[in-house]
């Protein structure tokens, strides 16, 4: 089924991915917060910011490049999706220890992170489900060959 001269798969493939690419920036955003605060302060920046950073900015470097077309039939796809799905995973776990039982008592830093770790959360479902889709997408179209005489590939 084509819309256009775009496949529908293509379509939601697109929405997937600016959905991944609307969050990774979201995560950017709530957790560079602190890291300009501690850059302003003389202070070194702490790793699990900075990997919540370099997490973020994959996924949305990603997110980009897996909008182009034709790119979604290279069979590792659906392989660094996986990789970037379980390093959202380890993101989770290291900020929903800290923040998830934590009582922000009007603090709105906490509070921040605590919805954070809920954003955190969600790109990860979002790449689970990229994993998912690209595997399956792939799976289908891993040799296809010519109507007629099968000879060729596609």
């Amino acid at each position: 089924m084509a819309i256009g001269s775009m496949a529908l798969s293509y379509l939601l493939f697109v929405l997937l991915h600016v959905s991944q690419f609307i969050l990774a920036v979201t995560v950017c955003a709530l957790y560079g917060v602190d890291l300009d605060r501690a850059r302003k302060a003389g202070v070194h920046a702490d790793g699990k910011w900075v990997y919540a950073e370099v997490v973020g900015g994959l996924s949305a470097l990603t997110a980009v490049l897996l909008c182009v077309p034709y790119i979604l039939r290279f069979a590792l796809v659906w392989a660094w999706n996986l990789i970037l799905f379980i390093l959202w995973i380890a993101l989770f776990g290291i900020f929903g220890r800290m923040y998830i039982n934590e009582n922000p008592e009007g603090n709105g830093d906490i509070t921040r992170m605590k919805n954070a770790v809920w954003v955190v959360l969600a790109s990860a479902i979002l790449w689970l489900i990229g994993v998912l889709a690209h595997f399956i997408y792939w799976w289908g179209h891993r040799d296809r060959r010519t109507r007629f005489t099968s000879r060729a590939r596609i």
